[in-house]
């Protein structure tokens, strides 16, 4: 547009300004990039002036990385004139503005954001979402992630599961995308699995009731009871974290979604060998696995205990099994049942012909032991009552010589 004054004609350049107040986003062109901030074309009558902690909500950036020459961008005008006469405008708040009803109408909607991971903190995440998204450790992912700082740099998909405009807060779920994902994944595997399969899983968590497999995309467990035929302490004795195993499918609860398995099922029986190859009679070597008040119980082959009852421990009365036989010591047992139905031992020591104890009879040597002591005190009683009768033997004579002649 033209404009005449005194007579001539001239660019109405106020015309071409574009109108605008503080606190208002307008579009313009890059035009210099300098260490400290960036100029931009607004078509204003001068460029504006973005500080480089005006550029991001990134901490110390570098401008050359923020934006680029020539560039349009979005930017919030802050201050129309500063002291120095300059339009000071902001990248980051122009942002933060569209982020901000963005990430509402995501919270409304369920639907997902989008963001890249810029900082690892104290109990999770920094997302750029336009605005600071905190993304707390334990909502990262379906499992416990030991290292976060493999997922700086990432873009990650969130549901926001909290906001708060006031405080500029806002809480995110990867888990909660995750597990939706996932729902399609199990449900189809929990279709596909049957009671009774054998199948193949990874050993993802270890606690001390049990261990977890992931079974491709859902964890079933194998309790602590259905690891071993043989008794187990603790988990962690027959698995470990990452392992692959072949387990058999028990139960599945579908409307919980849980999946109980078992690891020795798919291991030889060892009550099978016992059923199949060792009769009542038979005479085994054993391990003395416990020693309880009742008896002892002998481990005759991995995984398969029987109990010696206190009564047949040794021919003589005993007191506590603790004296005749210890924990782990060895020794031979005979076999005086097999209750296959219960899967129980009875077994015995005293009716091995030539057993060498391993703790040479205790209580009979005790026995013995109070046998000699009695013998000793009544000799010793005898002995102390000899020289009395000795000593009464002088008196008489006495008594005789002093007597007088008749």
């Amino acid at each position: 547009m033209l404009l005449e004054i005194d007579g001539k004609i001239v660019p109405n350049y106020a015309a071409t300004m574009v109108s605008f107040d503080e606190g208002d986003v307008v579009k313009g062109k890059v035009v210099r990039i300098d260490k400290d901030e960036v100029l931009v074309d607004i078509g204003y009558k001068s460029e504006g002036v973005i500080p480089s902690t005006e550029l991001s909500i990134r901490k110390s950036v570098d401008p050359a990385d923020e934006v680029e020459q020539g560039e349009e961008i979005d930017a919030l005008v802050l201050t129309k004139e500063d002291s120095e006469g300059r339009l000071i405008l902001s990248k980051k708040r122009a942002r933060f503005e569209k982020a901000w009803r963005r990430i509402e109408a995501s919270a409304e909607s369920g639907e997902p954001v989008e963001g890249s991971v810029i900082e690892v903190v104290k109990g999770g995440l920094i997302l750029d979402l336009g605005v600071r998204g905190f993304l707390p450790a334990s909502l990262v992912d379906i499992r416990r992630v030991h290292n976060l700082d493999e997922f700086l740099g990432q873009t990650l998909e969130c549901k926001v599961i909290e906001l708060n405009r006031s405080r500029n807060n806002v809480v995110l779920s990867r888990r909660a995308v995750l597990e939706e994902e996932r729902k399609e994944v199990r449900e189809q595997i929990l279709d596909r699995l049957q009671p009774g399969q054998v199948v193949e899983g990874k050993i993802s968590n270890i606690v001390d009731f049990g261990a977890f497999v992931d079974l491709d995309g859902i964890d079933g467990l194998i309790h602590i009871s259905e690891l071993s035929w043989s008794h187990v302490n603790h988990p962690s004795e027959v698995v470990s974290i990452g392992d692959t195993v072949r387990i058999k499918v028990l139960d599945i609860d579908r409307d919980r979604q849980r999946i109980s398995l078992g690891l020795k099922q798919t291991q030889e029986d060892p009550w099978q060998r016992v059923i199949n190859t060792h009769r009542s009679g038979d005479v085994l070597e054993g391990t003395v696995t416990k020693v309880v008040a009742f008896g002892a119980f002998v481990e005759i082959l991995p995984g398969v205990e029987g109990l010696v009852h206190i009564s047949e421990l040794a021919d003589h009365h005993v007191e506590s099994p603790s004296e005749v036989v210890e924990p782990n010591s060895t020794l031979n047992v005979k076999i005086l049942e097999i209750d296959e139905e219960r899967r129980r031992l009875s077994l015995s020591i005293k009716r091995v012909e030539g057993q060498n104890m391993p703790m040479g009879d205790l209580s009979a040597q005790i026995a013995s032991a109070e046998g000699s002591e009695s013998s000793d005190d009544e000799a010793s009683e005898a002995d102390a009552e000899e020289p009395e009768a000795v000593a009464e033997e002088p008196a008489a004579e006495v008594e005789e010589s002093d007597a007088p002649e008749s």
